[in-house]
């Protein structure tokens, strides 16, 4: 079992660090990490490349084929200016407003769905945490 808490106190840090955010990424991140660490058995990872990205990843205890269900990826390539990219495996969840790209081979070697957040949107990130439970109820229903 990983500790989530950890993870958590590195997620923390990087939150804490981020203060330029004028496209209002920090709040839905943190919406995004919070619903997944209230979800029961899963396992958080985190994955911190400066200048790259910081990787949030989620695991369901039921997986055992896949090593997580969703990324939720900090994009660092302009650190004054910070976006989200939440990735699925392309088979875990429907796009039905089609506003993902399809990435093939994109996430762990396998088809990809990924949703960009690079505004403060209500809608989309409605839409973005849809997909996460999505994927969370498909994860946990794979043995």
């Amino acid at each position: 079992m990983h500790d989530n808490a950890h993870i958590l106190a590195e997620v923390d840090a990087l939150l804490n660090a981020w203060t330029a955010d004028p496209l209002n990424m920090k709040p839905t991140f943190t919406a995004f990490r919070d619903f997944l660490t209230g979800l029961d058995g899963v396992e958080l990872d985190y994955k911190a490349r400066p200048g790259v990205s910081y990787s949030l990843r989620a695991k369901h205890c039921a997986q055992d084929r896949r090593g997580l269900f969703v990324l939720v990826d900090i994009v660092d390539d302009e650190p004054e200016s910070r976006w989200l990219s939440v990735c699925f495996y392309a088979d875990m969840i429907a796009d039905p407003d089609e506003l993902g790209d399809f990435v093939p081979g994109g996430l762990m070697g396998e088809d990809a769905c990924c949703l960009n957040l690079d505004e403060d949107n209500d809608a989309m990130r409605d839409y973005v945490a849809r997909r996460i439970a999505e994927a969370a109820a498909a994860a946990a229903r794979r043995q």
